[in-house]
């Protein structure tokens, strides 16, 4: 008696063995362009942070805005301390009048917010405690920004100089110019304490993050 193949005949089993094989021909190359890709995004993001200056020449505004970063107990990080000396080194000279120091709790057992934190800081280095509005809330850059806007438009200021890092300072410029701010302008630091491999390679992922929110509308 003669017998049918089934499902098991060789025309189907090469048939699945070609989807297969197509398969992953599709992932590896869907892969490559994906890491291509990442590898270009990441190069372009790397080179407008590098090209983050401190704006000049540096007109006299309203207030100051330090960005928040990580406290170490009672006192400001090393980090930090390079962003608040570089806000100093404005204020004495002339750029601007009063402070914002803008940062939350870092951890639950803290004394200081960063926001009390760096106005100890600033209180040590001479500044009169009357030049410093003090932000206790934020957790991110945009945080930082938000709510110091907010402490602008109580006090009536209208311009500010953006604080912070340089590596730091394009994304920190983009986020105060959604935000609405008048024409802010950047007060830049390098930094001498902290690693730039890995803090350059969280602000690619930190910016990337920020422009995706961006885009969708979404913070």
């Amino acid at each position: 008696m003669q017998r049918y193949v089934g499902d098991s005949s060789p025309i189907r089993s090469s048939a699945a063995g070609r989807r297969k094989w197509l398969f992953k021909r599709i992932m590896v190359f869907t892969t490559a362009v994906l890491l291509i890709a990442g590898i270009i995004w990441s190069t372009y993001v790397l080179i407008i942070i590098n090209r983050a200056e401190t704006t000049t020449p540096m007109k006299k505004a309203d207030a100051g805005i330090i960005l928040g970063m990580a406290m170490w107990g009672d006192e400001p990080s090393p980090g930090l301390k390079e962003r608040l000396d570089c806000g100093l080194k404005l204020y004495k000279q002339g750029v601007f009048t009063h402070f914002i120091v803008s940062g939350g709790l870092d951890k639950p057992g803290y004394r200081y917010t960063e926001g009390l934190g760096m106005r100890n800081y600033l209180i040590a280095g001479g500044v009169p405690d009357s030049a410093i509005a003090v932000e206790n809330k934020a957790t991110s850059t945009y945080e930082n920004l938000l709510f110091s806007r907010e402490i602008m438009q109580r006090e009536g200021w209208s311009t500010a100089v953006v604080i912070t890092h340089t590596f730091h300072g394009r994304r920190a410029l983009e986020v105060a110019e959604a935000l609405g701010y008048s024409n802010p302008e950047l007060g830049l630091t390098d930094s001498e304490t902290m690693s730039m491999a890995k803090y350059k390679t969280r602000e690619i992922l930190a910016y990337t993050k920020w422009k995706i929110q961006q885009t969708i509308g979404a913070h």
